[in-house]
């Protein structure tokens, strides 16, 4: 018998993959950021104050009492659109890091700014260069822009910084077909940094037609933040871009605010991309708050010092290896049973960050809790490993 003839008026199956098959070339390829597990469903099941969120490196010290009351202040004019320009919080950030408001973009959230650098800057038959296990957006970015990605190895486990970005390699891997360079300085999962100096002098070797994105999220967290910040060399190199967010020292996370700083020029094409009011009237009002409240800041980030030592000191004593870190998170080799303990640690209502997808299959990533927090961790994890 003769197969039946395809009927023309037949409704194609409106499934993922059909829908997948009329995206671009990058998104059909590209998997969705993984924010770690389902914590809104977690907190219904252990409470919020039994779980213990050390996954997603929140700033458990909370916001500045300014920005929560700047908030609350905003709240009666929700009914209108925000500030199309964030001129406030730019003439703030302008006067807080010594540059002039038009050198500066805003995001909501660095995520945001990260994938238009890629969008606006790289295309098909272009390459992005990163480094092996530098944060997971760099590779996201560019893969959704269709751009080709060279991930260049990471330093050695026994390197003085272990997993950290390999600058010289970097450099060496630029080719005419680079357009754009990400790094991150301190580094999100391995926690390692590199200083200004040897930033430098990658900067000096970097071709000026390659625009090269430092990610410094968590630069207010790091002891060394004269030694890593790399903003006094932007009157230098024109190619160069600064990316930072309020997500994590200033813990206004759920606010979701980035920003940029660049070059003018630069900044005036990314804004041709950026969405209209996309940050919304009560997170400018919070963030340009904050920034004014550097008491709080700094009593917030003296604290996750504190309790980085404290936790990175624990844990080692454990027999458990742990590299340096300048953020508000460790990262730790658990081994091949990771698995088993991230998940036994679950069910003890504590909640770390899987490092499989960034290919760290033995490490977990655990952010620096309170003392109260780190006290559970611990609790937990020695009963998990006897």
């Amino acid at each position: 018998m003769m197969d039946a003839a395809p009927d023309p008026n037949a409704q194609p199956a409106y499934d993922e993959a059909w829908f997948a098959s009329r995206a671009t070339a990058g998104v059909r390829r590209l998997k969705a950021y993984d924010p770690g597990h389902d914590l809104v469903a977690l907190r219904e099941r252990f409470g919020e104050l039994a779980l213990v969120e050390l996954g997603s490196n929140e700033n458990p010290y909370g916001a500045s009492p300014a920005a929560r009351g700047a908030i609350l202040d905003e709240l009666h004019a929700l009914h209108r659109y925000p500030d199309p320009r964030g001129g406030v919080l730019k003439r703030a950030l302008a006067e807080k890091h010594g540059v002039d408001a038009c050198r500066i973009v805003l995001g909501n959230g660095s995520h945001e700014l990260l994938m238009q650098l890629a969008q606006v800057f790289a295309g098909p038959g272009d390459e992005v260069v990163f480094s092996q296990f530098g944060f997971a957006v760099f590779a996201l970015a560019t893969q959704a822009a269709g751009a080709s990605a060279c991930v260049v190895p990471a330093l050695g486990v026994d390197d003085p910084m272990p997993l950290g970005h390999d600058l010289d390699a970097i450099a060496a891997a630029i080719t005419p077909a680079t357009k754009l360079v990400y790094v991150a300085n301190p580094n999100n999962p391995t926690g390692t940094w590199f200083a200004r100096e040897r930033f430098a002098r990658f900067m000096a070797a970097v071709p000026p037609d390659v625009i090269v994105v430092m990610d410094e999220a968590y630069a207010e967290m790091a002891d060394a933040a004269a030694q890593t910040d790399a903003r006094p060399l932007l009157e230098q190199h024109a190619n160069l871009v600064i990316t930072r967010t309020f997500s994590k020292g200033y813990a206004l996370a759920g606010m979701r605010v980035g920003y940029a700083m660049a070059a003018p020029e630069l900044v005036a094409v990314m804004e041709r991309v950026r969405e209209s009011f996309n940050v919304n009237g009560p997170a400018l009002a919070a963030c340009a708050a904050a920034l004014g409240d550097e008491a709080h800041l700094a009593w917030s980030c003296e604290r996750n010092a504190e309790q980085r030592v404290a936790l990175s000191e624990a844990l080692r004593s454990r027999g458990l290896r742990v590299p340096p870190s300048q953020t508000n998170f460790v990262l730790v080799e658990l081994g091949e049973r990771t698995s088993k303990i991230e998940a036994a640690l679950l069910e003890r209502g504590v909640v770390l960050r899987p490092m499989r997808g960034y290919g760290l299959p033995t490490y977990s990533r655990i952010t620096i809790g309170t003392r109260d927090e780190n006290r559970r961790l611990l609790a937990a994890l020695d009963e998990v490993l006897a």
